[in-house]
């Protein structure tokens, strides 16, 4: 997976936690009610997963991107020419409140974090409170972010026939909130009302392949 030289990435020695809400002091862990992973944790993110993370938190995303192992056919056919090595797919349900959202960053020591996820760490986390290292930092504006890093926005109709389309690739990829996505296997054969979209607690758990 490629690093970009882009802002809102963690300094060496550091991770970052992103949220919405600007008021948090102390980290506790807690259990996730969408994370496969048991156990109470805070959780954190490297250089590499930032990216994942420069969305509002619900949004449902589908991510891809280019490894060693993946087919020329499977780059034109997915990222695009001239879409760089990395695509980040929404739904344009979504698209206004990522123009408006407020996100922020957290910035801690890694020290107390230990990284999750095999053959390559998706995730940080902690299992003791935590303080950041300083004030959260404004995330400001999320497609800048994406264009300054060079990340590909791609916005659809309908996210989950391109997350079919790249899970089956040569691909890595990742996908975070996907239940959260219109024609979602759960809501089918309607998909779910635009009204309950963004909504907290509509769950999604990630899923991905590294390479």
């Amino acid at each position: 997976m490629c690093a970009y030289h882009a802002p809102m990435r963690p300094e060496p020695e550091q991770v970052l936690h992103f949220s919405e809400d600007p008021t948090i002091t102390r980290f506790i862990p807690r259990v996730s009610p969408t994370s496969k992973d048991r156990g109470a944790f805070v959780w954190a993110v490297d250089a590499v997963r930032a990216p994942d993370y420069w969305f509002p938190k619900q949004c449902p995303r589908a991510m891809a991107w280019v490894t060693p192992d993946t087919s020329p056919s499977d780059r034109e056919r997915i990222i695009g020419p001239g879409g760089g090595d990395r695509v980040h797919a929404i739904e344009y349900d979504w698209l206004e409140e990522i123009r408006n959202v407020r996100l922020y960053a957290y910035r801690f020591d890694s020290t107390p974090f230990r990284s999750i996820g095999e053959p390559v760490p998706r995730a940080h986390v902690a299992e003791e409170p935590v303080e950041p290292l300083g004030p959260p930092e404004p995330v400001g504006d999320l497609l800048a972010l994406h264009a300054e890093a060079g990340v590909q926005l791609r916005v659809l109709n309908i996210l989950w026939p391109y997350w079919e389309t790249i899970t089956s690739s040569t691909l890595g990829f990742n996908g975070i909130r996907l239940r959260n996505s219109l024609g979602h296997p759960a809501h089918r054969p309607e998909a779910r009302p635009r009204t309950l979209l963004g909504q907290a607690g509509s769950g999604g758990a990630g899923l991905e392949r590294q390479r």
